[in-house]
């Protein structure tokens, strides 16, 4: 029976009752990481009741031991406990928080051996890792294993948030494969604001809820991204790619996919060589018309991936073209459209978050 004056506010809400907190604390969901991401989601999903109820638990996947560059975001997390593992002192701060919460401490790594082994028995999994490949791991093992995924991503003074339902569309769908490990900054040499994880821990967490009880429209098809230097929060919306190839196993390194130049394609560095030459080509962001507006590589033409079709026979065909995007997935769909219409077409492989990695440090990375 489930303390309902704990809850009283939760109760007060509209369309929350008995059932619904029921279901919450009889979830049981499985967090990857008891760091930034999880030292938010976690006390948020033991207030809110998941895994009080008979049944339910809360289980925390994290072989890393508290370091002292941790605590100023990881604050589950206090000076006692430096050298601990994570998932003790995370499991002793939840249950101060609630007593009868049940936690299942899993102190290793969320790898290809264990994935699968790890999300037996759970409804739901979510991701507050730290690094493209956990994260392609834990999208390609919640399909497998049939269960639904929330995941978030922090860096610097942005975040993202998503929800891949079982059936899709899913992590895959929006980034098909890993960038370049070359371009992509982590937390530790990259840096993290403590209140984006806050908010995007916050986010994830009632995105919980929201899949366990049915109350709220939850992030299917669409990503949240914020920006703590300016407060605004932006959505891109996706779908799922019927040309995908189904996940029938868990790949030898799920994070592939940093991507080698062909002949076809351009890294960073040899864009920035062809600009500086002196019949440059001409840039194409393929990008969406918000995504231009907060970064974008000086002198190039916008022409949105939707509507390149529409746009494609005013491009000039006595020059050559470049295209770009976030990453390099859609400028890799629109290189295919603009060779086959006869263009002479390159693309950005990394796109335009290794430009500012490893040319332009100046251009926003979201």
């Amino acid at each position: 029976m489930l303390d309902t004056a704990r809850y009283a506010r939760q109760l007060a809400l509209p369309g929350f009752g008995p059932a619904e907190l029921a279901a919450l604390g009889g979830a049981r969901v499985l967090v990857i990481g008891a760091g930034g991401l999880g030292s938010v989601v976690l006390p948020q999903l033991v207030g809110s009741g998941v895994g009080a109820g008979a049944g339910g638990c809360i289980g925390i996947v994290d072989d890393d031991v508290v370091e002292r560059s941790n605590l100023h975001r990881q604050t589950l997390h206090g000076e006692g406990d430096l050298g601990r593992r994570k998932v003790d002192s995370a499991a002793e701060r939840l249950a101060a928080l609630n007593e009868v919460t049940t936690i299942v401490r899993h102190p290793e790594r969320f790898s290809r051996e264990t994935a699968l082994a790890l999300l037996e028995g759970y409804d739901l999994l979510v991701d507050g890792s730290d690094g493209f490949a956990t994260r392609y791991l834990a999208a390609d093992a919640a399909v497998l294993a049939g269960v639904p995924l929330v995941w978030g991503a922090v860096l610097q003074y942005d975040g993202q948030v998503g929800v891949s339902p079982v059936g899709g569309p899913g992590y895959r769908d929006l980034f098909p494969v890993a960038p370049d490990p070359a371009s992509v900054l982590d937390c530790a040499s990259g840096g993290v604001l403590p209140s984006v994880c806050g908010v995007i821990g916050s986010i994830m967490a009632a995105q919980v809820v929201t899949l366990l009880t049915g109350i709220g429209e939850s992030l299917i098809g669409r990503v949240t991204t914020y920006d703590a230097r300016s407060g605004r929060f932006r959505e891109l919306a996706y779908r799922h790619d019927p040309s995908a190839a189904p996940v029938t196993a868990l790949p030898d390194d799920p994070g592939s996919g940093a991507a080698v130049a062909t002949r076809d394609e351009l890294t960073a560095p040899q864009l920035a060589a062809l600009l500086g030459e002196t019949a440059p080509p001409l840039l194409l962001d393929v990008r969406e018309p918000w995504e231009h507006e907060l970064a974008a590589i000086a002198g190039s033409q916008l022409l949105p991936l939707g509507r390149l079709a529409d746009g494609i026979e005013a491009l000039p065909r006595d020059r050559r073209i470049v295209a770009y995007c976030h990453h390099g997935i859609r400028s890799r769909h629109a290189l295919d459209a603009l060779q086959a219409a006869g263009l002479d077409a390159q693309h950005l492989i990394g796109g335009i978050d290794a430009w500012s990695v490893q040319v332009d440090p100046s251009i926003a990375r979201y």
